[in-house]
């Protein structure tokens, strides 16, 4: 869909909500809310390979990998309303490590489409391992959903917490704990 084709839906859109979008604080609206959301949904346009760009080095590190507070924000793909947070990725390497500003552009990726943070939290931990070919990847992500908050039930102080672990992550108890204690400390 064409950035035009989106700005007269959210012009239908202000129309259906009571508005005249013709109003001079709305002139403009329609096409801005077009563009944010043409950006807030850009991850559908990226591809990982292109993303990560070659940016995966050898390296003798077989040692746990965490890169730690990543922000980002998404949309909930049942009511269009944001959700916001942190994600924790770590990898354990296999001869190979990524670049580290890799890693928040494959949460930002993912984060930029419309989903839910169950999926989303997979979509990365798959991402990272296709990618780095590690021995194991870890993936926690913690947000609050402006669903919840904002309509429906309203709980202002709720969060979520969605993990994923794969490889040696999920068949060894020893490094997932030893992966969610330092993301707690």
């Amino acid at each position: 869909m064409s950035i035009d084709d989106m700005s007269q839906a959210f012009e239908g859109i202000i129309r259906a909500a009571g508005e005249d979008p013709e109003r001079e604080g709305l002139r403009k609206t329609p096409q801005r809310a077009a563009e944010a959301f043409g950006f807030l949904t850009e991850g559908y346009n990226q591809d990982l390979q292109e993303l990560v760009n070659g940016a995966i080095f050898p390296s003798d590190n077989d040692e746990m990998v965490i890169v730690r507070d990543v922000e980002f924000y998404s949309l909930c793909e049942h009511h269009l309303l944001p959700f916001t947070g942190r994600a924790n990725v770590a990898y354990i390497p296999d001869g190979k490590v990524i670049g580290l500003s890799k890693i928040a552009r494959i949460v930002d990726m993912y984060a930029r489409r419309l989903q839910i943070q169950e999926n989303m939290t997979k979509d990365i931990a798959d991402a990272v391992m296709s990618v780095t070919e590690a021995k194991g990847v870890a993936v926690h992500l913690e947000a609050r959903h402006l669903c919840m908050m904002m309509r429906g039930v309203g709980k202002q102080n709720s969060s979520m917490t969605t993990s994923v672990m794969l490889g040696s992550f999920r068949s060894q108890q020893s490094t997932r704990n030893e992966f969610l204690q330092l993301i707690r400390s």
